[in-house]
């Protein structure tokens, strides 16, 4: 018996519903720092990672390829891309404008609810880097980082900074562990806190590009080290 051409669309719908799912599950944790740079990926890892079939898989897996966040390294698998220096530089320039033009627009929109609950989730982040739990830091970073940027109610924007989040996110495994040891982030998140409840968009948008600019010397070092430890 053939199949009715309205359970033939449904199929097709479900397959795409689960692409679509997988496609948004792995790119959550390629922004979030849980795959490290260099890291390998096979079709059947992403699929019993997200408890799916291949196929969503590798549809997820070429979706993020084109987008430059996944490289192919075999007919069957993808890395992890390592920035280089040039790279970093320039994520880090367009990041300083996009995040904080996102950050002072943020103050305009701020109520004392929002900044409650970036209390509660730099006491998550606080709790992560006293246990040396760095990918839970990260995981919660972001969440962090987006919630003020959403503040701005720009959302063509907030887009155009989780691209960049996608290339940066497996990079900044590399702030770790001296970002924990200095809490150079947790001073920037504090000071980005203080001047939300205050409505002061200059100094909110001052915090979130210090945080930046802190990470980049540290990546930008962390560059340095893996060019002359590949070079030996």
């Amino acid at each position: 018996m053939a199949v009715p051409v309205s359970e033939l669309a449904n199929i097709d719908r479900a397959a795409e519903n689960l692409g679509d799912a997988a496609y948004r599950q792995m790119k959550e944790r390629i922004i979030r720092g849980v795959y490290r740079p260099g890291h390998k990926l096979t079709v059947r890892a992403v699929a019993q990672d997200l408890d799916v079939s291949t196929t969503p898989a590798r549809d997820a897996i070429n979706r993020l390829a084109s987008e430059a966040a996944l490289v192919y390294a075999g007919p069957k698998t993808v890395v992890v891309p390592v920035l280089d220096a040039k790279a970093l530089q320039e994520i880090t320039l367009i990041r300083l404008a996009l995040e904080g033009l996102a950050a002072q627009q943020a103050a305009e929109h701020v109520v004392p609810q929002d900044v409650q609950a970036l209390r509660s989730l730099q006491k998550q982040i606080n709790s992560a880097l006293d246990a040396e739990r760095y990918a839970d830091a990260l995981w919660h970073n972001k969440e962090f980082h987006f919630a003020i940027f959403r503040l701005a109610k720009l959302p063509h924007l907030v887009s155009m900074i989780e691209t960049l989040w996608l290339r940066i996110g497996p990079s900044l495994h590399d702030l770790y562990p001296e970002f924990a040891k200095e809490r150079f982030g947790v001073h920037n998140h504090e000071v980005a806190m203080e001047a939300l409840e205050e409505r002061d968009g200059a100094a909110v948008r001052a915090a979130m590009e210090n945080d930046i600019r802190d990470g980049y010397r540290r990546l930008r070092r962390a560059c340095r080290e893996r060019a002359i430890g590949s070079a030996q």
